[in-house]
């Protein structure tokens, strides 16, 4: 777990099985994201281990490699909710409307894919972040990928209707855990750390 200590944080690890350690029941009572039980924790004068100085999990390049495997979650998340008008598709003479929305979910899809294979793959050529560029590549992946599933979400939802929604258990599933998941991005807030982040860096978008 994290804690503050001053103005950053700190990573602790807590022996969960000791006295003063006891799960909130039913503190996440919302459909999405329900099967992963994620339940608030109180903790009363507990033993904890640092591990590492304040603020260096935040500061290490895993840290911001890790980011875009939350990122490459959310484009599962996607795909998930995607297939569901896909399947509709092949089954059903859909609209032009419809298919309009298919066409860009498409898209949307095949780039991102497309992005977070470039992103593993600079990653893997720069595991320990020497030249700098973890944080900003992490920002921007998240930034689209967000953009794309949150785009997905929208246009499945307007070419099926409700009517998987009421009716396609796993349908309903995937769009209300994607809908939690992706507000692990900070929306304009994180943008605007972008915007700063990218107009501080030396690097052109030609140079990316």
């Amino acid at each position: 777990m994290t804690a503050r200590e001053g103005e950053r944080r700190r990573l602790y690890v807590v022996e969960v099985a000791q006295p003063g350690v006891a799960p909130v029941p039913e503190s996440w009572p919302g459909p999405g994201m329900a099967g992963s039980d994620t339940l608030d924790v109180t903790f009363d004068a507990v033993r904890a281990i640092p591990v590492g100085e304040a603020g260096a999990y935040l500061e290490r390049p895993g840290f911001h490699h890790g980011g875009i495997g939350v990122a490459a979650c959310w484009h599962g998340g996607a795909r998930a909710v995607a297939r569901t008008l896909l399947a509709a598709a092949r089954k059903w003479d859909l609209d032009p409307h419809a298919l309009a929305h298919l066409g860009a979910v498409d898209a949307r899809l095949v780039t991102v894919d497309a992005l977070l294979d470039g992103a593993a793959a600079a990653v893997d050529a720069d595991p320990h972040d020497r030249d700098g560029t973890a944080h900003l590549r992490t920002m921007r992946v998240r930034a689209a990928v967000e953009d794309a599933a949150g785009d997905v979400l929208g246009r499945v939802g307007r070419a099926l209707g409700a009517a998987p929604l009421g009716h396609d258990a796993v349908h309903a599933r995937a769009v209300a855990d994607l809908t939690v998941y992706l507000r692990q991005h900070h929306a304009e807030r994180d943008l605007a750390a972008l915007g700063r982040a990218a107009a501080a860096t030396r690097r052109d978008w030609e140079d990316v």
